[in-house]
């Protein structure tokens, strides 16, 4: 790779942002462009570029979802998408390739293109990313002589063959840079530094080997390897964490890369949720920039879902919404898509400065205050802003790092307010244009609307009842049992215990496991004269264990890799005892994945018996993979005569291991879909036999949530939410799935839930909240990249601005609260301080109301002073409504 320095002349800068807008040839792709990197950054076409990445995974979306969260990525500053490219749905069946639905990858990269974003793509072909088996197709384990991710030349083979595929597909598809194609990076491997130690020599030899056969397909774009620090020359090693601002390559000829920025984290069922506030995600933003960082990428920009099995283990939940800037539905997430927004916009105006440095010049403003300078021909000590000609260019950050005081600080002969644990950006190393403690942009408050409950009876409370004369609703749900027994013909019978995967392949979550049990007169009696029961006893076993005697459902333990001691009750004579294992995703992260299985390990036996423990694992098992639903497919045929299906009372008692039907009409309007499943326990659904995930209404501990300070190091830990309630009720139904009318929904239902009270939601942001004062900067818009005669940032009205906007179809039908001057509290807790503007909610009722968006100046020459002296600010909550339904109901 080039390994040389830029030399930016003053003419070169003149062109700079006309150069960076590549022109777009009538395939709406690129001009052919070279990508190459020295030590400072990526260089397209013959310039360094300062790169925003939008971490996306096309398969936890639908393709109609595409081109939106692309859009979206773009109007946020983004430049490059980043995706994984997943094995086991490419390659479900070995050697037979799938590239369609969700899965389609060509087009995914296409429209990238066409956006005029490049794209980042990660190979691997592992990808952890909480996916099933970190994305390795489960056939793969069975492959002979197999050991995952070392120098194995079973493994080896099959990695480059699937490797290969994706690089030839994408250049056959004229997909790659040079062609003109948005693809101006690859990855291969994915945090292998974690565990190479495992495999000792073999681990060293198979990156080495992996990094060489990456470089060998001659793709003509630069590799990655991510969280490996003896990556070879010709690769670039990048940092995957929360904060990469002190990341060094392990070379002075490679730039710094931030490939995982983790703005929010994955969840458990069980667990409460992640929340990474805005303030601290900037920080580590900026400060990765001030410090000499070149690329870096949100994981994710959009986390999306895990539809089906793909959710990864242990106990990972079918929403990805990772708290990213845009929800699992698609839809923003403010304040932090927002102020993300402003933070680009700030960096891209530095973007000149920034690439024009090998390095910053760093000066100590304090204890803990820092400055780092990007311009040529700098010399700090003793200099002053005069030293700035029209031919050098200059940009600062200033940080504070004190988690809990505010500084003031001198900088070339001026004094800088920096808040606790905050960057200040100075695009012309004078004028302050944003500050990542300072969020100007505003809050929604999302809500699941209950539009349509899937039955209707007197019996539900009436504020729930939303009629709808396009949506009537469904009046029955059907209902049909699971069978305990044997009804496979494929099912056979060996003696002793098998491995879980081993026998299922990953087709279905479940195995049964039969055998009878003889029990007698001598047992019975010695269980009742000592007080004691048999129970079955298990070494170790993962993830979820249904023990059932003679038919009923006797006991439930869910673990990972957890030892088993359940209690059972059994008759005298032969009794049949079934074993049920369940996965609930497979392990996704770790060395030696192909080891770990799934089912029982260890010793596996009945203890309490007169005679003593009895090995079951000398015992003769009937084995049956599945559901005789799923084997049937009903989930896509909602009338198969193979499977009895009978109408379920109102008050009929919640069952286990049922199925239940019912047919319901599309909400109306164009808002996502979700369906409340709180009503229910542990199972999987199917709309349309699209299968939308597992869900499990397990509730998280009640403590852990507590206050959020953005202020210091964050993890996953920190700022918890939703403790005491269910992890996840509502679960996304693309509404590409649906029809206008008559739209199936299946539940296979585990341990007994009432699906009368389930229901179709919209999903929205009804409430807005924004709260700027006059101490805000100026929005990021009215400053020009740059003005050319004098190298100082341009500036035109400098009042800072409130910017409101309901998503894309609504409107804002009301304000609820508007006061300028010393308001009180927080988006839906608002109240007026001493001193308020008595015009305020008119002013903004007069500027907002009806509209989708609308601005609003934070000045007395709008409101008038209502006390002077101070340092007034604006608070408002709005409501959005569709605008297309001017009936529409809300609540």
């Amino acid at each position: 790779m080039i390994s040389s320095r830029l030399k930016i002349s003053f003419f070169q800068f003149l062109s700079f942002h006309l150069i960076i807008q590549f022109t777009l040839i009538s395939s709406n792709f690129f001009e052919p462009f070279n990508v190459t990197y020295d030590q400072r950054a990526l260089i397209i076409d013959a310039h360094r570029r300062m790169l925003i990445s939008a971490g996306i995974h096309y398969p936890r979306a639908t393709p109609e979802m595409w081109p939106d969260l692309i859009a979206k990525s773009k109007e946020g500053g983004a430049d490059v998408v980043q995706t994984y490219v997943f094995w086991s749905g490419h390659e479900p069946v070995k050697g037979q390739y799938y590239f369609e639905g969700r899965y389609d990858l060509v087009k995914f990269v296409k429209l990238v293109g066409e956006s005029g974003l490049y794209l980042h793509l990660r190979i691997g072909p592992y990808v952890c990313a909480e996916w099933n088996f970190g994305g390795f197709p489960v056939w793969l384990r069975d492959v002979p002589g197999i050991v995952f991710r070392t120098d194995n030349a079973p493994f080896k083979e099959e990695m480059q063959k699937f490797v290969t595929k994706i690089v030839d597909l994408m250049r056959e598809e004229m997909l790659l840079s040079w062609q003109g194609g948005p693809i101006i990076m690859f990855q291969i491997e994915n945090e292998y530094g974690n565990i190479e130690h495992s495999f000792g020599q073999g681990g060293k030899e198979y990156m080495t080997w992996a990094a060489g056969m990456a470089l060998a397909l001659d793709a003509g774009v630069p590799w990655v390897m991510c969280k490996q620090t003896d990556a070879p020359e010709n690769i670039i090693d990048a940092c995957n964490a929360y904060y990469c601002d002190g990341f060094k390559p392990n070379s002075p000829k490679k730039p710094i890369f931030w490939t995982e920025d983790w703005d929010g984290w994955y969840t458990t069922w069980g667990g409460s949720l992640p929340h990474r506030p805005v303030e601290d995600l900037a920080f580590a933003v900026a400060r990765f920039f001030q410090r000499g960082g070149s690329f870096q990428n949100y994981y994710m920009y959009f986390g999306g879902t895990n539809f089906g099995r793909t959710s990864g283990g242990p106990f990972y939940i079918t929403s990805y919404d990772y708290d990213a800037p845009i929800d699992e539905y698609g839809l923003l997430s403010e304040p932090k898509w927002g102020h993300l927004k402003d933070l680009h916009a700030a960096i891209k105006l530095c973007e000149p400065a920034l690439v024009a440095a090998d390095s910053a010049q760093y000066i100590k403003l304090g204890p803990k205050q820092e400055a780092h300078v990007y311009g040529g021909n700098l010399h700090i000590q003793g200099m002053d802003f005069s030293q700035f000609g029209s031919q050098s260019r200059c940009s600062a950050f200033l940080a504070n790092i004190d988690e809990r005081q505010t500084a003031t600080v001198r900088f070339l002969g001026q004094s800088f307010t920096l808040p606790p644990w905050s960057v200040s950006i100075l695009p012309d190393c004078r004028n302050t244009v944003f500050n990542t403690a300072k969020v100007a942009a505003q809050t929604h408050i999302k809500t699941a609307e209950y539009v349509l409950p899937l039955f209707s009876n007197s019996s539900v409370p009436a504020r729930f009842i939303v009629r709808n004369e396009d949506s009537p609703q469904s009046t029955s749900w059907m209902t049909a049992k699971e069978p305990i027994s044997l009804w496979s013909e494929e099912n056979f019978t060996v003696k002793g215990i098998l491995e879980h995967l081993n026998v299922t392949k990953d087709e279905s979550d479940y195995l049964w496991y039969f055998t009878r049990i003889y029990v007698s007169d001598d047992d019975i009696a010695f269980w009742e004269k000592n007080k004691v029961s048999p129970a079955v006893s298990i070494d170790s076993m993962r993830d979820v264990l249904r023990v059932f005697i003679n038919g009923q459902l006797t006991g439930s333990v869910v673990g990972h890799w957890v030892k088993v001691v359940q209690p059972v009750q059994f008759q005298k004579g032969y009794n049949e005892l079934v074993l049920l294992s369940q996965t609930v995703g497979l392990q996704n992260y770790g060395a030696f994945l192909e080891r770990d299985g799934a089912g029982f390990k260890g010793q596996i036996k009945l203890t309490g018996f007169k005679n003593g423990d009895m090995d079951l694992s000398n015992l003769l098992w009937t084995y049956q993979v599945g559901l005789k639903g799923e084997f049937l497919k009903v989930h896509t045929t909602g009338d198969n005569e193979k499977f009895e299906w009978f109408d379920l009372a109102v008050d009929a008692i919640p069952s286990t291991f049922t199925w239940y039907k019912t047919f319901f009409d599309a909400p109306a309007g164009d808002d996502p879909v979700a369906l409340d499943l709180g009503s229910m326990g542990k199972g999987q659904a199917w709309v349309n036999g699209h299968h939308i995930g597992r869900y499990w209404t397990i509730v998280s501990p009640k403590d852990g949530c507590g206050s959020c300070d953005y202020r210091g190091a964050y993890n996953s830990g920190k700022c918890r939410t939703n403790c005491g309630n269910p992890t996840q009720t509502w679960y996304h139904v693309p509404r590409a799935w649906l029809k206008a009318s008559n739209n199936l929904l299946v539940v296979f239902e585990e341990t007994g839930g009432n699906p009368f009270e389930i229901s179709v939601k919209l999903r929205s942001a009804k409430v807005i909240c924004a709260q700027v004062s006059e101490s805000h900067y100026p929005p990021l818009r009215k400053w020009s990249q740059t003005d050319l005669t004098g190298w100082n940032i341009s500036r035109n009205d400098m009042t800072p601005e409130m910017h409101l906007k309901c998503q894309d179809g609504h409107i804002m039908s009301s304000v609820e609260f508007a006061s300028y001057g010393t308001p009180k509290g927080s988006c839906q807790k608002f109240s007026r301080g001493n001193c308020h503007a008595t015009n305020s909610s008119s002013v903004v009722t007069k500027a907002c109301q009806g509209k989708n968006s609308c601005n609003i100046a934070i000045s007395n020459a709008l409101f008038g002073d209502p006390c002077r002296g101070v340092i007034k600010t604006l608070a408002v909550e709005a409501r959005c409504i569709s605008s297309s339904n001017s009936g529409y109901s809300h609540y």
